[in-house]
């Protein structure tokens, strides 16, 4: 067995085994202290195996995308590319969620009593609401916020007020918006790698980011919708730096702004971006006027709110003190410090897992190495700093103690970037025949797929 073989499969297993650790360890804690707060520990999920009417449709598409994705991936000009992406992901988030009905998959999942459109009939008179929107974060405060807006700043809950205000009411449109936004993310991701590192990185990447296991979680939170604003904030950036483009830079900076206002912890997609100017340092070099749109454009969500009477700072710091006032103040740190990875490698499989190895080996690389192929090098190199990038986020994420439990949901703008990272594992032979050290490509893919269908099969998950 080839040496790059056997660490991939070490590195896949030892993401099963930390998965089965936080099982194991997660029901002996649920089971004596209750101190988790899920009830299939690491998932806030429940057992209950069962079929739906979108369990044909999911396997159709896992087996199309795994027959037909390497090789249609490779030879489809890039224009035909990015929308098959769009098209083939939202077919399979709507899938995966139609395993669990209509109802339940979708058209209830953003009503419940944490959820957003509980609170749509407080926001008649949206500036009063902005500039009382502190007021009612704390639990024991008037009327205070569900769970979810405040835990949030208020352009995620604005988002829904103005769906409904636009005639597209009620919890179906919601959950069509957020599966239908929150798709389009996997172009954003695919329209980076090329414009960072190459296209053939891309296209080997896009079969994984379609079949990502964290589609199940894309078609049941608003958390989806995040991610896609945070990737193409990111994506635009990238087309900006690379393009020397203003108007790019000047829409980057407004979808930034506008990602910090939908969630707190979307701060630290700053060092996601950081490492996209960083890589793109040699345009802005030559176009420096770019960082004025961008800076301009970034300024714009911020200001808007801050003039309409909602202060940031100071809902994040309620935020804090709301978040140790429930569950999270009550979850064990030293638990969930560890057991959150786990939910990251159910979100993102045992394919990236390895694919993060083989990005550690390349930062790694030998100069020699380097030199016998310096234009494939270069691109790796550049694709493994982003991917970096993205896990540095989510371990400081992790690390900050305001992740406690539920990361399968609000990791997703994270998880999304380190799927490139399932690119290493594709080595450039036949096309539809491409071999991974030794393992075919569709035998990751396959293994992505089934981790999803196991999933939303066996588990009632909680979002």
């Amino acid at each position: 067995m080839a040496r790059g073989l056997r660490r991939d499969l070490y590195a896949a297993g030892a993401a099963v085994l930390l998965v089965t650790a936080a099982a194991l360890v997660g029901r002996h804690i649920q089971g004596t202290s209750r101190s988790l707060f899920v009830n299939w520990p690491p998932l806030l999920a429940s057992w209950g195996p069962h079929l739906g009417p979108g369990s044909p449709a999911a396997v159709l598409v896992a087996i199309g995308t795994v027959a037909y994705g390497p090789t249609l991936a490779a030879r489809l000009p890039w224009r035909a590319l990015i929308p098959l992406t769009w098209g083939t992901a939202m077919a399979w988030i709507y899938s995966l969620a139609l395993i669990d009905g209509w109802h339940r998959g979708i058209a209830v999942r953003l009503t419940t009593r944490h959820e957003y459109l509980q609170v749509i009939d407080r926001f008649h008179d949206i500036p009063a609401t902005l500039r009382d929107f502190t007021r009612h974060i704390l639990l024991g405060s008037p009327d205070h916020w569900p769970a979810h807006i405040a835990g949030h700043p208020p352009a995620a809950t604005l988002t829904f007020v103005l769906l409904d205000r636009i005639g597209l009411r009620g919890g179906g449109w919601a959950g069509v918006w957020c599966i239908t936004v929150g798709a389009t993310a996997c172009a954003a991701v695919l329209i980076t790698v090329r414009a960072l590192a190459d296209e053939a990185l891309a296209r080997r990447a896009a079969p994984f980011l379609v079949l990502a296991p964290a589609a199940v979680w894309m078609g049941t939170s608003a958390d989806a919708y995040f991610a896609a604003v945070a990737a193409w904030a990111v994506a635009l950036l990238a087309l900006a730096v690379t393009g020397r483009s203003l108007w790019w830079a000047g829409a980057s900076g407004m979808l930034f702004g506008l990602t910090c206002y939908l969630s707190y912890g979307l701060t630290l997609v700053a060092l996601i971006a950081a490492a996209v100017l960083a890589l793109g340092r040699r345009g802005i070099r030559e176009r420096p006027a770019l960082m004025v749109p961008l800076l301009a454009g970034l300024a714009v969500v911020p200001t808007t709110f801050t003039l309409a009477g909602f202060n940031w700072w100071e809902a994040y710091h309620l935020l804090i003190t709301r978040y140790y006032q429930g569950a999270g103040g009550i979850r064990p740190y030293g638990y969930w410090v560890w057991a959150n990875l786990a939910c990251a490698v159910l979100i993102t499989g045992v394919a990236t897992a390895a694919g993060l190895r083989r990005t550690g080996a390349v930062l790694v690389r030998r100069r020699g190495d380097a030199l016998s192929h310096p234009v494939g090098a270069v691109a790796e190199a550049r694709l493994a700093l982003l991917v970096s990038a993205a896990l540095l986020a989510l371990l400081v994420a992790d690390l900050s103690g305001m992740s406690k439990a539920e990361t399968e949901r609000i990791w997703l703008p994270f998880a999304l970037w380190l799927l490139p990272a399932c690119a290493f594992l594709t080595l450039p032979q036949a096309l539809g025949s491409a071999r991974a050290g030794g393992i075919p490509v569709r035998a990751w893919l396959t293994a992505q797929a089934l981790l999803a269908l196991l999933l939303n099969h066996l588990l009632l998950t909680g979002w």
